[in-house]
Formats: C-alpha cells, sequence, structure tokens
C-alpha cells in the first residue's frame, strides 16, 4: 500500500528549490502495536529477520484426539496456539495459530458463514477510530487482495446466529507471529495451513474456540500426541 504525503515547501533562496512532485512513502502494518507506520530503511533490514518460521511445534501435525465434536469441526486452542481440524476415528491435522491479545480475545461457538481466498481488506470502523485516535494515523478504509493484504492467502468469515461476528480465520504476511497472542482477535495462520484448511472447511463448518486461559479445555478436546507411523498403518 502507498500513500501520497504533501509537502509544502518554501523558497528562502534559489539554491532552495521545491520537489517537482510529492514522494510516495511505502507503509507497512505493524503486527505487535496494530498500526500503520513508514516502512523505513530500518524496518526493510528488519523484515528478512521478521519473516523467520515458527517454532517447529507450529508446524503443521497430524495427531491422535479424543474429542465429542463431530469430524469436519474446528477447535481453536487460543492458550496453547493450535487449531485443529477433527477428522474423526480418533485424528486430527493441527496447525499453529496466532490469536488475540490481551483483551482482544473471545471464545466460544461459531459457524463458517462464507470464505474467500486472497480477500480483500475492510478494517473495522473501531480499528479506524482507535488507530485516529491512539496514534494519530488513518488507515486505509479498504485494501484489496494480495501479498501486502493482512488477511493473507484466504480466510474464513465466522458467523453466529446467522450474523457476521467480525472474526475471521485468515492467513498472514507475517509467519513470525504464529505461536504468539497479538492479533485485534482474529485467529491467524500461516499462508500454506490456511490455503489447507480452507480446501477441508466449507460454509456451515462449526468453530469451537477455548478461552485464553484454556478454560474448558478438558471438555471440548484432549490431545494424546502425534500419530506415529504404525498409528497411520494400522489406525488409531
Amino acid at each position: 500500500m502507498r500513500i501520497t504525503l504533501a509537502l509544502v515547501a518554501g523558497l528562502a533562496g534559489p539554491a532552495l528549490l521545491a520537489p517537482a512532485a510529492a514522494k510516495a512513502e511505502e507503509m507497512r502494518y505493524n503486527y505487535i502495536e496494530n498500526r500503520w507506520e513508514p516502512a523505513s530503511a530500518a524496518q526493510r533490514r528488519m523484515s528478512s529477520a521478521m519473516m523467520r518460521k515458527p517454532a517447529k511445534e507450529f508446524m503443521r501435525k497430524e495427531v491422535r484426539i479424543g474429542t465429542n465434536e463431530a469430524p469436519g469441526t474446528i477447535i481453536i486452542d487460543s492458550e496453547r496456539h493450535f487449531l485443529y481440524f477433527v477428522e474423526g476415528n480418533g485424528r486430527a491435522t493441527r496447525y499453529g495459530v496466532g490469536v488475540g491479545r490481551e483483551g482482544f480475545g473471545w471464545s466460544g461457538t461459531a459457524k463458517v458463514g462464507r470464505k474467500a481466498e486472497w480477500p480483500d481488506w475492510y478494517p473495522p470502523k473501531e480499528m479506524i477510530v482507535r488507530e485516529r485516535v491512539q496514534n494519530k494515523r488513518e488507515i486505509p478504509a479498504y485494501m484489496p487482495g494480495g501479498p501486502d493484504n493482512p488477511l493473507g492467502a484466504a480466510a474464513l468469515y465466522l458467523y453466529q446466529n446467522g450474523r457476521d461476528t467480525m472474526f475471521r480465520i485468515h492467513g498472514t504476511n507475517q509467519p513470525w507471529t504464529i505461536g504468539q497472542s497479538m492479533s485485534s482477535g482474529c485467529i491467524r495462520m500461516m499462508n500454506q495451513d490456511v490455503q489447507d484448511l480452507y480446501t477441508r472447511a466449507g460454509p456451515g463448518t462449526k468453530v469451537v474456540v477455548i478461552d485464553a486461559n484454556g478454560a474448558g479445555r478438558n471438555a471440548v478436546y484432549a490431545e494424546a500426541g502425534p500419530r506415529g507411523i504404525l498409528d497411520a498403518i494400522f489406525g488409531g
């Protein structure tokens, strides 16, 4: 995303010339502070470090799971930063996720109301106002889908009672945030993982979100560890 900065220059003498055209300054979204800021040279140098992969434990993995939830259900453990897609027969695919920072998390049951690949982003009005008041910045009311879009490669839109909750399961262009609690409440996945989940979970998919303090976890699921090669051959 680019914004144009208007430059007002007064001429103090013939040696001082106003620029022929305003310069466009690149803006980047700071996921730690949840705000837009100029992509300075220092930030560009940091970008390679910020693109580091998440810890190994957050890589996609097939695991054994005990749950009464039906196959096809999505279970999100906010405290442990895991999302499970229930396969049935005691199996699930586990993905690492990023979740909402303190005060922005949520829990409960929802359904996937719709989904989209490389979705456009319309920031909530609350975010626009918060950014304007707290950080004196204007964030765009719209951003087209693409590699720089905060929603990443795909998004699953979560609904309750037929209404959009404004929470999503979506990708990210900053995979280093997986395993962290720093979003504005949405569930963030690596792009390759959200694309995989996108092919499995359609509209109507049940989503169970466990609170960040782990309350109610034992009533929802219990993980029994990764599936071994013998499990894959003989079942279990």
